[in-house]
C-alpha cells in the first residue's frame, strides 16, 4: 500500500563491474574534475587496495593533486582541518575516497569546510545547514556494510568537546560510487561476515521501519536477495569475484534504501553498545538483528513474511505457510548468524563479543535516546531495551 505522502532521493551515480576502478578519471572529468585528492587509511595502502586506484591514472593524462592515508577509525574536526590544508596547498578540485566509513565521512567533512569556505566545521552540524554546491566527490568502497558511498551522513569527532558531530545533507551524497570487486576481495572472512549483516540490518529495517515507501522497498528487497545468495559463499571463499561485486552492490542499495526510509532500534541498540563496550557496528547488528524483527513483529510481521522470498528463496516462501513466514525469516536470520559463527567466529551474543552483564544498564539508557528509535515501529522505552539486551546477553 502507497504511503499517504513519501519522499526519495538518491543522486548518486553508480559505476559496478569487474575493472570498473578503471573509469575512474573520466568519472572525474565527468563531473568537471582535474586534479583529487585522494582521502585513504593506512589498512587500504597495507593491502595494496590504492595501488589499483593509481593504476587507473596512468592511461589518462590527469594529476592525483595529493594523497592522505592516514585517516584513523574515527575521524576529526582536527582531522578535516589538516587535510583541507593539504587539499588546497596542492591546488586539488575533488575528492575520492577509498575505504569504509571513515574515510567517507573524512572526505564529505572536508568537502564541507572547502566548499563553504570555512575552517569551523561545527557550524554546519546537524541537517540541512549545508547552503553551497560541494565539490565532486567519488567514493570506492572496500567493505560492504556501510553504505556511506550513498548516503546523506557524515559523522566526524570533535575531540576538544568529546562529541561526535553528526552532518546531514543531500548535498553530501557522492557524486559517484564505484563498485569493484578488486577493491573488497582482501577483507578477511570475520570482516566480511560483520559487514554483510550490517548490510541486511539496513535492508530489512529500511523494509520495516515507518518511513519505508515504494522506492526503499524495491532498494532493500533487492539487497537482502543478494545478501541470502552470496553471503554465506564469499565469507567461504573470499576470491570469489562474483559474490564480492554482489556484496558491493548490496551494501550500496541498502545505503540508498535506509538514507530514505531510516532504521530503527538495531541500530539504536547497536549505537548505543559500539559507544559504552566499543562492539564493532557490524557484529553489533548482527547480535541484535533478530531480536529486533522479533521486538517489532506484531507492527511489521505483513512485511516480515514479504522477506521471506527474497531472503529464503521462492521454495521456502511456497512451503511455509502465510502465517509462519514471518517467524520463518526470524528462524532463518539465526541460522544465518549461526553459521557465520561456525565459519569465521562471527559472535552471536553480547557475552561472546566481551560485553559484561554490568554495562546493559547504561547500554540500555544510551539506546532510547539514539535518533534511530524515532523511526521504529514499535515504541521501546527504558525497560523494554533493557529486556531485549538480557536475551541477547546469552
Amino acid at each position: 500500500m502507497l504511503p499517504s505522502y513519501y519522499e526519495f532521493f538518491n543522486s548518486c551515480k553508480i559505476i559496478s563491474g569487474k575493472k570498473a576502478l578503471d573509469n575512474l578519471p573520466y568519472e572525474l572529468r565527468f563531473f568537471g574534475a582535474e586534479r583529487p585528492i585522494i582521502i585513504t587509511d593506512k589498512g587500504v595502502v597495507g593491502a595494496g587496495l590504492i595501488d589499483h586506484v593509481k593504476n587507473a591514472f596512468k592511461s589518462s593524462d590527469m594529476t592525483i593533486g595529493a594523497i592522505f592515508d592516514d585517516v584513523p577509525p574515527d575521524s576529526s574536526v582536527k582531522l578535516v582541518n589538516e587535510i583541507a590544508s593539504v587539499y588546497r596547498e596542492n591546488n586539488c578540485d575533488s575528492f575520492v575516497a577509498v575505504g569504509g566509513g571513515s574515510p567517507m565521512d573524512t572526505a564529505k567533512g572536508v568537502n564541507i569546510v572547502i566548499s563553504e569556505g570555512s575552517d569551523k566545521l561545527g557550524d554546519f552540524m546537524g541537517a540541512d545547514m549545508l547552503t553551497k554546491p560541494m565539490r565532486p566527490l567519488i567514493a570506492v568502497p572496500t567493505t560492504s556494510g556501510t553504505g556511506s558511498e550513498v548516503t546523506l551522513v557524515a559523522v566526524i569527532a570533535d575531540t576538544d568537546k568529546n562529541i561526535k558531530m553528526p552532518f546531514v545533507s543531500q548535498k553530501l551524497i557522492a557524486s559517484a560510487t564505484i563498485l569493484d570487486p578488486r577493491m573488497t576481495i582482501t577483507m578477511p572472512p570475520h570482516i566480511t561476515a560483520a559487514t554483510g549483516m550490517d548490510a541486511l540490518t539496513h535492508a530489512m529495517e529500511a523494509y520495516t521501519c515507518i518511513q519505508k515507501n515504494p522506492m526503499s522497498d524495491a532498494y532493500a528487497y533487492a539487497a537482502i536477495k543478494l545478501v541470502s545468495e552470496h553471503l554465506i559463499r564469499v565469507v567461504k571463499n573470499g576470491e570469489d569475484e562474483n559474490g564480492r561485486l554482489a556484496l558491493a552492490n548490496a551494501a550500496t542499495m541498502a545505503g540508498a534504501a535506509f538514507s530514505n526510509s531510516m532504521v530503527g532500534m538495531v541500530h539504536s541498540l547497536g549505537h548505543a553498545t559500539g559507544g559504552v563496550c566499543h562492539v564493532p557496528h557490524g557484529v553489533a547488528m548482527s547480535i541484535f538483528l533478530p531480536f529486533g524483527l522479533e521486538y517489532n513483529m506484531k507492527k511489521t510481521g505483513d512485511y516480515l513474511a514479504e522477506m521471506l522470498l527474497p531472503f529464503g528463496g521462492v521454495d521456502e516462501y511456497v512451503k511455509t505457510p502465510a502465517k509462519h513466514r514471518a517467524e520463518r525469516v526470524i528462524e532463518l536470520v539465526k541460522n544465518l548468524r549461526r553459521d557465520l559463527r561456525d565459519l569465521c567466529g562471527l559472535p552471536m551474543t553480547l557475552k561472546d563479543a566481551g560485553v559484561s552483564e554490568s554495562a546493559l544498564e547504561t547500554i540500555a539508557r544510551i539506546s532510547i535516546d539514539d535518533p534511530s528509535i524515532t523511526f521504529n515501529p514499535e515504541e521501546l522505552d527504558y525497560e523494554d531495551a533493557l529486556e531485549v539486551l538480557k536475551r541477547a546477553y546469552q
